[in-house]
């Protein structure tokens, strides 16, 4: 049986998209005055940037961990017992 290593992936994006549906329901729901709903936006949009690189981050590094790359502290796998 194949493996499906892309289901991961669809449900982090299937949360992050209800989330932003969420948001954005909720923004029409109750709406603010126009300058202070920009600014939510522009806030919450910056946070959910920092949140998704930061994810795609540790992403990264526990790939390349698993792939044996990278030590957790980010040296070459033969490096981390050298230092």
């Amino acid at each position: 049986m194949a493996r499906d290593d892309s289901s991961a992936g669809l449900v982090i994006m299937a949360f992050a998209l209800g989330a932003l549906s969420g948001a954005a329901a909720a923004l029409l729901m109750a709406p603010a005055a126009g300058d202070e709903t920009r600014r939510a936006l522009g806030d919450k949009a910056r946070e959910g940037k920092d949140t998704l690189n930061s994810a795609i981050d540790r992403g990264r590094q526990a790939y390349q961990q698993a792939r044996g790359g990278t030590a957790p502290g980010g040296a070459a796998a033969g490096e981390a017992d050298a230092l």
